[in-house]
């Protein structure tokens, strides 16, 4: 028999399970509502480890999602250095790494996401990072503060956001990455480019087209990147930016279903194979209404508006995630991108404004039809651009008017009305 039981319970620690639980009591919610996660600090923003915070313009107050007395106002259980270790759905019980027995009546899963990490000769070095916490981010930020060359692995956005805080703080950076341009991947070789020539601006070296080989040391100590081209870096410290893969032990553990891309297969509701629980965040593999397919997105803000999709269908709704998924990234104070998306694959760009000035969106089109926009100094393209993406506007006769930086936009498209697409 379990030892207690509640009404909500909301596994992980992370902006997912806090805007949850911040939309359950908003909505209405009476029950008792437990979240537990294993890291020993609250639920906070997970942007500034690799920005601000890492920066030192940020303190660890500054990252929580609120302060530490609004859990207890909000009569919100909060539990902190506490894992669920196995989840049975039938029963409606979770063990708790403290032993605990919790039975729930509605749950959701946002269990987040691990680092992926290399196994190459080396790795077991000293001076070698991962970043996913504010913890990881203390640990670089003290070991870069005593190191003279700082090299990190990968082109997207956790390595080039290190290379740009640490450069900031006066390290020396040197970037190495498969890619030919940084953040290629996510945005193509045009916008790529920009960033990568804004790094190399502020003093980053950037290595593209280089695959890693090992890692040699002195003393235990990482001293040296070696790259299967024959490149060799000296390195007092490396930041690993290899990605991450959404933590779905608890879920495959409990038997739910996993979807194509490994996240938790869920409906357009959020709600997994099991009724009643329901998944958010990294680990979140839904039917998306507006893109038309399976989708799974690590970009922050989508744990942030799927935590509150899930807690108005936790309280009986009946209510798909629409949300267009958002992300930002700052390069130090030299640049911010604002994204929306994801474009998967596209088959053109339009360039909007400026490149050389610093002023412009790229848009990408699949089709014909908008399917993710970058905005670098200008964010009012992405209202244009979010909305012509939902209701899944036909650009071909509207280029120009695309092209033309001083046009407007809010009329094209302008009564099609959104539709929800069926997802193959």
């Amino acid at each position: 028999m379990a030892a207690r039981s509640v009404d909500h319970l909301l596994v992980g620690g992370g902006l997912a399970a806090a805007n949850c639980a911040r939309w359950l009591r908003e909505s209405g919610a009476q029950g008792t509502i437990l979240l537990v996660g294993r890291e020993p600090d609250p639920p906070y923003n997970r942007p500034p480890c690799s920005k601000g915070y890492l920066q030192g313009s940020e303190s660890r107050e500054d990252t929580w999602f609120r302060p530490a007395q609004w859990w207890e106002e909000q009569g919100v259980e909060l539990r902190t250095r506490t894992s669920a270790m196995k989840l049975d759905p039938a029963d409606r019980t979770v063990r708790l790494s403290s032993k605990e027995e919790i039975r729930f009546d509605r749950a959701l899963l946002a269990t987040g996401a691990n680092v992926r990490r290399l196994n190459v000769e080396g790795c077991q070095l000293e001076g070698i990072h991962y970043l996913r916490t504010v913890a990881n981010s203390d640990t670089i930020r003290a070991d870069a503060d005593r190191a003279e060359h700082v090299v990190l692995i990968g082109g997207s956005y956790i390595a080039t956001e290190v290379a740009a805080s640490l450069a900031l703080r006066g390290r020396r950076c040197s970037l190495v990455m498969q890619e030919k341009v940084t953040l290629e991947r996510h945005f193509g070789a045009t916008a790529g480019r920009w960033f990568q020539e804004c790094l190399r601006e502020h003093g980053v070296e950037v290595h593209g087209g280089e695959d890693l080989e090992c890692f040699r040391g002195k003393d235990g100590r990482v001293a040296e990147v070696v790259c299967e081209s024959g490149l060799t870096l000296a390195a007092d410290a490396v930041v690993m930016g290899t990605g991450a893969v959404p933590d779905v032990t608890l879920a495959r553990g409990a038997g739910l279903k996993l979807g194509a891309t490994g996240g938790v297969a869920c409906s357009s509701r959020l709600e997994t194979s099991a009724p009643g629980i329901y998944a958010a965040g990294d680990i979140c593999e839904y039917d998306s209404v507006i893109h038309g397919e399976r989708l799974r997105v690590e970009h922050w803000d989508v744990a942030f508006t799927q935590g509150k999709t899930a807690a108005l269908n936790m309280l009986g709704g009946d209510q798909p995630h629409r949300d267009v998924p958002y992300f930002f990234s700052d390069l130090a104070d030299w640049s911010s991108m604002e994204y929306i998306g994801p474009a998967r694959d596209w088959d053109e760009e339009i360039v909007r404004g400026s490149l050389d000035e610093g002023a412009f969106s790229v848009w990408y089109l699949k089709d014909g039809r908008v399917c993710g926009c970058l905005s670098v100094g200008r964010s009012e393209d992405l209202d244009d651009a979010r909305r012509l993406l939902s209701e899944h506007v036909d650009m071909s006769g509207f280029r120009n008017r695309l092209i033309d930086a001083d046009s407007d936009l809010s009329e094209v498209g302008a009564g099609a009305g959104a539709s929800d697409r069926s997802v193959g």
